[in-house]
């Protein structure tokens, strides 16, 4: 027996005879007809089974299977305006091959119940089409990574070193010392840019920010790139092309997926370059003017975020922060001396920032001197301060989450329906 993807039933000719593998999505039954709705991977179909077509103990087996059972079902094609997708399955052979004990979850649960269940909850159509995206979103940047030159790279998780900050930082023992579980590749990037000029990792990266938002996660996906000979302004045309890679990738492949997350797809149409550009100063005077009471040096929060992009189709760099709300290592902006030559790239609709960047400072007393004025310790930091000693080069990179970005381009509410199993600070089960 040969089986075909539920997905094929709709592309299949009338009356052809198909075989099927899944999982019961609902059930019913009226008088002497069962009525099954099957998933799989690739979509759902109904199948009916009727007193007369299949032997009887398997009426009676389909009569009584409980949701999620996984079975087998062969049949004939038909037409039928009442079933999903407009066809059905008039099935001739119905098998359970895994019984289910009564499923936990049933429609309205609480977010609580779900979250303790996700191991079920995972194969909801939402979350198998939210997974889906997220895999064409990683496929989209790989495949233009490559077509760009770019090197993809295994960075250690394990460190020393803080990146962006020893506030936020899971300590844990290494043997015999601490270490850390990497905030940001972005040190060890720098270092490959010596000999393969550009490079990009996509690893686990981990925060402890006591944060209970809707964009946070303790545990996420970085997606990080570092390029040789490049300055802001070229990374953020990076940035530009790979972010319309991405969502055309999607756009390209999952339509069917995004109708059913999000009612309207056009708007990710309008996400190609240019991206519109400000400087931090001017989203400041824009923001005073909405009635946010903001003063120079304060970082911009998803309430800020929000009132800049809510209007917005396209994505919004913000450019040159003030020194004192970014990490040290950034170079020093030639015009304005009070800023760092980096930018925050916003999505649109307020969905939130979606990639921080910068040029690198390669200037190794300047690297020293913002260490000593925030009592960073250089230890940890030598091999990284050594970069600058052996033939330095101007140099830029940024990291982008993708969770959040999968987040924007679902149109959904909550970071932790973009990964599987999420960490926040409240949940590390299941």
């Amino acid at each position: 027996m040969t089986f075909v993807p539920v997905s094929s039933v709709f592309d299949a000719p009338l009356e052809s005879e198909v075989s099927l593998r899944g999982w019961i999505y609902r059930h019913r039954s009226s008088g002497a007809i069962v009525f099954a709705v099957l998933r799989d991977s690739s979509g759902i179909v109904q199948v009916t089974l009727k007193k007369g077509n299949v032997p009887d103990e398997q009426l009676e087996a389909a009569r009584a299977v409980s949701m999620e059972a996984s079975v087998e079902i062969s049949g004939r094609v038909y037409e039928d305006k009442r079933a999903p997708g407009g066809r059905e399955v008039r099935a001739s052979s119905f098998h359970i091959v895994g019984q289910a004990d009564v499923y936990p979850i049933t429609e309205y649960q609480s977010e609580e119940l779900l979250l303790d269940n996700r191991h079920l909850w995972i194969r909801s159509r939402e979350q198998t089409a939210v997974m889906k995206i997220k895999a064409s979103v990683l496929a989209g940047a790989r495949d233009w990574l490559r077509e760009q030159d770019f090197t993809e790279v295994t960075p250690p998780i394990l460190t020393q070193n803080a990146c962006e900050g020893g506030t936020t930082l899971f300590k844990l023992k290494y043997f015999d010392r601490d270490a850390y579980l990497s905030q940001s590749a972005q040190m060890y990037l720098e270092a490959l840019i010596f000999s393969l000029e550009r490079v990009y990792s996509i690893t686990p990266s981990f925060r402890a920010e006591k944060s209970r938002t809707s964009r946070h996660l303790a545990e996420y996906w970085h997606l990080e790139l570092e390029e040789a000979w490049v300055d802001n302004r070229g990374n953020m045309d990076i940035q530009e092309g790979l972010v319309t890679a991405m969502v055309e990738r999607v756009l390209n492949e999952r339509k069917e997926e995004l109708l059913m997350l999000r009612q309207d797809i056009e708007p990710l149409r309008d996400v190609r370059p240019p991206f519109k550009r400000m400087r931090y100063a001017q989203a400041i005077e824009r923001l005073r003017e909405k009635g946010f009471d903001l003063k120079w040096g304060c970082d911009l929060g998803a309430a800020e975020e929000r009132a800049l992009t809510a209007e917005e189709t396209v994505p919004v760099f913000v450019t040159n922060y003030p020194k004192e709300c970014k990490a040290f290592y950034m170079k020093e902006d030639d015009e304005d001396p009070r800023t760092y030559a980096c930018a925050d790239l916003l999505a649109p609709a307020g969905y939130g920032e979606m990639i921080g960047g910068s040029e690198r400072e390669t200037d190794l007393a300047k690297l020293l001197a913002r260490m000593e004025g925030q009592e960073i310790c250089t230890e940890p930091y030598r091999w990284y301060l050594d970069l600058r000693r052996y033939g330095s080069v101007p140099h830029s990179g940024f990291g982008l989450g993708v969770e959040r970005v999968t987040k924007f381009i679902c149109g959904i509410e909550h970071i932790r329906d973009t990964v599987p199993f999420p960490r926040t600070v409240s949940r590390v089960y299941p």
